[in-house]
């Protein structure tokens, strides 16, 4: 989930939605793959703050309702209107119209009343987004006002009048007449003393008093009449003095209506009309003084008194229409592509009460622009598409025309790459080492990773466990961050590792041992030993001197761990010799030959000649024994018995020779037995 933002004049300006704006896909690829984009991890982790805020192709103009809940837009195509809800953050409803929409403006404090200029000379009146009226102008119109006093709808045209259409009595008023023929670009009303002012393509404004109809002053622009150009913005400011106007070929004015002479003259800077002028009077911040004015390239915010700049919005698509958010810094922005974009400026003010999330997610998220068009595919011209040796291919699905080149996907490129140039990879492989020599190069100057910044005068042990901890590049963020700057520039802010609570909250820091020294400190270390033991070192040493000593050190240290491990292995060859022996001169020995011998062995280690005694001993019970006894490492046994043959029992009379045996009985002999039963003739 990221942010796109752009910086100008230490203001940050961040992008939520619009083109160019997380995981950016093509219009062609987007209607046939939004079901398996569902699958898709950046896809998902996308910023969406209102959801479909977007037309099929271009939308036209955007407005937000007094009571700040609902946003009215127009778009096409085909010609359609959307509404949408900000406690819901989605699109209320659409509707589609007959014509396309050329301006339109909202009678009531939400969305249910509201009257459209269509290009066929029409005017639509809308209660909850159904048409109840519908009625037809004698020229062709371009913008429209509302009176709320007088409840008269103006209407500019193309032609030398202003039509006015009184609501309440439902019928055309007297138009006002204008001194020029060539039509009406812009109108507004004063919303305090109702102070009407056209722009018109002439060059001059005209300012007239609803009340006397009649004109009070035509005022003349220098600026457009020594250029030729036309008036193509108007506005009056909230207050009752001030006023602004725009030319065709982007200059700016600002205006006290008490003088002639404009206050300040701005240039847009691109030659294109002003479109839009939005006096930013209701923000967070009242004492900013700025204003806004927009061409179709850039929306530009600037100081109305000093014409200093303030910030920018400049998206990647011709601007139609922008509109401000009251009590916010959060502007909505109508453009030549399928989203609406949205911005959102934290110094400006606030976010709205129904996204206030943003201002918890701007500063995490945000991401620098990128370079890239498309996030998975890749640009191509005719004379890359020639080198690869794909022209065949042109016309297919594999290359998108677009342009003046072509789309192709990223993974075939990699291949027809790799083909095209079979030692691609070995020149990336190259790339990569150069890459890493230069990375060490570095650290024989400083230690690796660390932040080269002349700003971080105190606390540098932090900004090292900042590094381990988040990385290079998000350490060298916050030591540059503007309001993390005194921790690491002013003394009054050093951490006092010493302190008791600190201690307690960081019990490892207190038992890591030494700190790690920088590759600058262990030159410093090394020169003071060496001047210690009398090795004074001269101060025209060479760097490449010290660095062939350093390495004479490692190869000298190398040795001494080649022979202390050549050492070990021949003393442990040698007692496996010892053992091997022993345990042969043991089996040929008797019991107590061995104990005695283990008792005079003074070669072996007391632990090697119990154990010996053991093994010896468990053989000898084996072969005496018919029981096998195994045991595992869990403690579990197996018991195996060989069954022998039994000795038969002799019985030796006492008058017989102990040599000869005697086979057994034959019969029981119950002679001089005591009978236990009465019958005398048993067993007869």
């Amino acid at each position: 989930m990221v942010l796109k933002s752009a910086s100008s004049n230490d203001t940050s300006v961040y992008q939520i939605s619009g083109t160019n704006v997380s995981k950016s896909l093509p219009d062609w690829l987007e209607r046939k793959r939004k079901r398996s984009l569902k699958n898709d991890i950046d896809y998902q982790n996308r910023v969406e703050l209102i959801q479909d805020f977007e037309f099929s192709e271009s939308s036209n103009r955007i407005k937000v309702t007094k009571d700040g809940q609902f946003a009215m837009a127009t778009g096409t195509y085909k010609p359609q209107i959307h509404v949408y809800d900000f406690a819901n953050l989605s699109l209320k409803f659409e509707r589609h119209t007959n014509t396309e929409n050329v301006d339109f403006i909202l009678l009531s404090d939400d969305w249910t009343k509201s009257i459209h200029l269509q290009n066929d000379r029409s005017l639509e009146f809308q209660i909850k987004g159904e048409m109840k009226h519908r009625i037809r102008i004698p020229k062709f119109g371009r913008s429209l006002a509302y009176n709320d006093v007088t409840c008269d709808l103006f209407v500019g045209s193309s032609g030398n009048e202003i039509y006015r259409l009184n609501l309440e009595h439902g019928r055309f008023m007297k138009p006002f007449n204008i001194e020029s023929e060539r039509g009406v670009n812009s109108i507004d009303i004063n919303p305090i003393h109702g102070l009407f002012s056209a722009g018109l393509e002439d060059g001059t404004v005209e300012f007239w008093d609803p009340r006397a109809k009649q004109r009070v002053v035509k005022l003349q622009i220098p600026e457009a009449n020594e250029n030729g150009s036309e008036i193509s913005c108007v506005k009056f400011a909230n207050n009752s003095l001030n006023f602004a106007c725009g030319t065709s070929d982007g200059m700016s004015m600002v205006y006290d209506l008490r003088t002639s002479h404009p206050l300040i003259t701005k240039d847009q800077g691109y030659g294109f009309g002003i479109k839009k002028i939005i006096w930013l009077e209701e923000t967070g911040n009242e004492n900013l003084n700025l204003i806004l004015t927009s061409d179709k390239k850039i929306a530009k915010i600037w100081n109305r008194d000093d014409g200093k700049p303030y910030a920018a919005m400049e998206p990647s698509v011709d601007i139609n229409d922008v509109e401000h958010i009251p009590g916010s810094g959060m502007f909505f922005m109508a453009n030549e592509s399928i989203p609406m974009h949205t911005y959102y400026i934290p110094q400006l003010g606030p976010s709205p009460r129904w996204c206030s999330f943003l201002d918890n997610i701007t500063e995490e998220l945000e991401e620098k622009p990128s370079d890239t068009v498309y996030s998975n595919y890749k640009f191509l011209t005719k004379q890359d598409v020639a080198k690869l040796g794909i022209s065949h291919l042109i016309g297919s699905n594999v290359l998108r025309a677009y342009m003046h080149g072509y789309f192709i996907d990223n993974e075939l490129y990699d291949k027809v790459n790799l083909i095209a140039n079979p030692n691609s990879m070995q020149e990336e492989r190259e790339r990569e080492i150069r890459k890493r020599i230069e990375q060490e190069r570095e650290s024989r100057i400083r230690s690796s990773g660390t932040i080269t910044n002349t700003k971080v005068k105190v606390n540098k042990e932090y900004v090292g466990q900042l590094q381990n901890k988040l990385g290079a590049e998000t350490a060298e963020t916050v030591v540059n961050d503007d309001r993390f700057k005194e921790m690491f520039e002013d003394p009054r802010f050093q951490i006092d590792e010493d302190n008791h609570d600190y201690k307690q909250l960081n019990p490892v820091a207190s038992l890591a041992g030494p700190k790690p020294l920088t590759a600058a400190e262990e030159s410093d270390e090394e020169r003071l030993s060496k001047n210690k033991k009398g090795n004074n070192l001269s101060d025209s040493d060479s760097d490449s001197e010290s660095d062939s000593e350093e390495e004479e050190e490692k190869e000298v240290y190398k040795q001494k761990l080649k022979e202390q491990l050549k050492k070990k292995q021949e003393r442990k060859k040698k007692e496996r010799e010892e053992a091997k022996q022993y345990l042969t001169k043991m089996k040929s020995l008797d019991k107590a030959d061995d104990i005695n011998s283990i008792k005079t062995s003074k070669s072996l280690s007391f632990e090697k000649q119990a154990k010996i005694m053991n093994d010896d001993s468990k053989v000898k019970k084996e072969k005496r024994s018919n029981t096998r006894i195994r045991k595992n490492a869990i403690g579990e046994g197996e018991i195996s018995f060989i069954p022998a043959k039994k000795v038969s029992k002799v019985r030796f009379e006492a008058g017989d020779d102990e040599s000869s045996e005697r086979k057994g009985k034959s019969k029981q002999v119950t002679e001089g037995r005591r009978r236990a039963s009465k019958n005398a003739f048993r067993g007869m």
